[in-house]
């Protein structure tokens, strides 16, 4: 079933020209005289005079031993690595946006929450949800923010005893993480020989003390949850409730929703399915979306539209309170608003279809040289063992050195627990077959030269600057610096 997208910007324009917002000028004060004397300068610092092509050269030289989605494919699984559109970081970067303060009254910033409002009905349409909260300042921290909701929910039902949530052997860590923080006791379960959960074993597991169950779909092995309606209506029936991890939202954005599987509770992350940058610590987005009966325990202030037309904020008396401060990542949620709107239903539907096909190309080109744990199709991911390598010495850890000389970052490495030697990997769905036929080749020959000549893996990497670094020896033995 398709939601329907919020058409907000349709007066002509983007509704943000009209809006005339402070701009930033330089102070009239002398600063030296606001200022203590101890914190001024006595001389001039010394900073080195460097010509301007020696600068650049410095800092274009420093970017290429970098590796991001830019100059490389990026095959990270589960976090979804995908090409951010440049255009999306030009709208997040237009002047009534960037200058916009979050304390300036809502008169003045009736675009950005024009926005705001358009990316919540734009989630709630695509997660089959009621209403949607876009606080949340990453997926763990959406995840936080739902098991609140959801503790507030069962105190408020007199379902306070209710203290236990499952999640399946192949769930994310911040799921048990996330549900010790809000105070529920966790619950494992095991999979099935077909890496998708085990009926039996999670009607073992469910009981009148049972909270919900964290499930993410398609799972973390990249298989679809065939039987998921069955499994909400198990966890209904015991008075539960489902939350839905959105990680995978990039296999079944536009084609499936949420909110139709039977899930009561959803997070959402920007910056993996709707293609805002990700990596180096942040700048993430963890909206969450849920049903209607959950709705008065999302965080306050939430994004309204009034009667006249205009935006501005509501609160609820029962909800679990602010969890990020102002408006949250703002220019995260602009950008994936761009992302969504500039593809619109059908080609969010396309993207994940492209996402699906990558995977499975490289899934059955590469199935033969590793070890497939579980048969069948894959979603947007899958997960292959460098077990059968072993015989040789050789690790997954090995093969992700391995892949760095071939310009390609390695994917994730062992996880999910539940495979040995794992190596978990998502093309997305802005690669070309050039692209994804070049890492098949790397991968093939990998396999190859473990082999034939094992220690040149245990060597790699070769071609950057740093080698292979002793992890375990740095762990252990941390050399810690005062920094003076």
């Amino acid at each position: 079933m398709k939601g329907d997208f919020p058409t907000i910007f349709e007066r002509g324009g983007n509704g943000l020209s009209s809006v005339e917002l402070p701009s930033c000028s330089t102070p009239s004060k002398d600063i030296k005289k606001e200022l203590p004397e101890t914190a001024l300068r006595k001389s001039p610092p010394k900073l080195p005079e460097v010509p301007e092509p020696e600068l650049v050269r410095h800092y274009t030289a420093l970017s290429r031993r970098n590796h991001g989605v830019d100059n490389g494919f990026y095959p990270l699984g589960s976090c979804t690595m995908k090409y951010n559109p440049k255009m999306n970081e030009d709208i997040a970067a237009m002047d009534a946006f960037s200058s916009a303060h979050p304390l300036a009254p809502v008169e003045a910033v009736q675009g950005c929450l024009e926005a705001m409002y358009g990316l919540q009905e734009a989630i709630a349409g695509i997660t089959g949800m009621d209403a949607v909260c876009l606080q949340g300042a990453a997926g763990a921290h959406g995840e936080l923010t739902s098991l609140m909701m959801l503790k507030s929910y069962l105190k408020d039902i007199g379902e306070e005893s209710r203290n236990r949530i499952i999640v399946p052997d192949s769930s994310h860590g911040t799921n048990p993480a996330s549900a010790t923080l809000a105070g529920f006791t966790t619950v494992q379960i095991k999979s099935g020989i077909d890496g998708k959960i085990a009926l039996a074993a999670l009607e073992a597991a469910l009981g009148d003390d049972v909270a919900g169950l964290m499930l993410t779909n398609p799972n973390t092995l990249g298989i679809f949850e065939t039987e998921i309606t069955k499994i909400a209506d198990m966890v209904h029936s015991h008075g539960g409730l489902l939350y839905y991890d959105g990680a995978n939202l990039n296999a079944i954005a536009g084609i499936a929703r949420p909110g139709d599987m039977g899930f009561d509770m959803v997070h959402l992350n920007l910056h993996k399915t709707f293609s805002t940058p990700h990596g180096g610590g942040g700048p993430g987005s963890g909206p969450v979306a849920v049903k209607a009966a959950l709705e008065k325990y999302l965080p306050n202030p939430k994004v309204v539209k009034n009667s006249d037309g205009s935006y501005g904020f509501a609160c609820h008396e029962a909800s679990i309170g602010m969890v990020k401060s102002f408006w949250g990542n703002f220019g995260v949620m602009l950008k994936a608003l761009a992302y969504i709107f500039s593809l619109g239903w059908e080609g969010l539907e396309k993207a994940s279809e492209t996402a699906v096909l990558n995977a499975n190309y490289c899934l059955e080109m590469l199935k033969n040289d590793y070890v497939l744990p579980y048969e069948g199709r894959c979603m947007h991911e899958f997960v292959l063992s460098a077990e059968n390598l072993a015989a040789y010495g050789v690790r997954a850890m090995d093969v992700a050195k391995a892949l760095i000389d071939y310009g390609i970052h390695p994917p994730t490495i062992y996880f999910p627990l539940i495979v040995k030697e794992a190596l978990m990997i998502e093309p997305t769905e802005t690669e070309s077959k050039q692209t994804l036929d070049g890492f098949i080749s790397a991968m093939k020959q990998i396999a190859k030269t473990a082999r034939e000549n094992p220690q040149a893996l245990r060597d790699a990497p070769k071609t950057t600057p740093v080698g292979r670094l002793d992890e375990v020896g740095a762990a252990r033995n941390p050399v810690l610096k005062s920094g003076k």
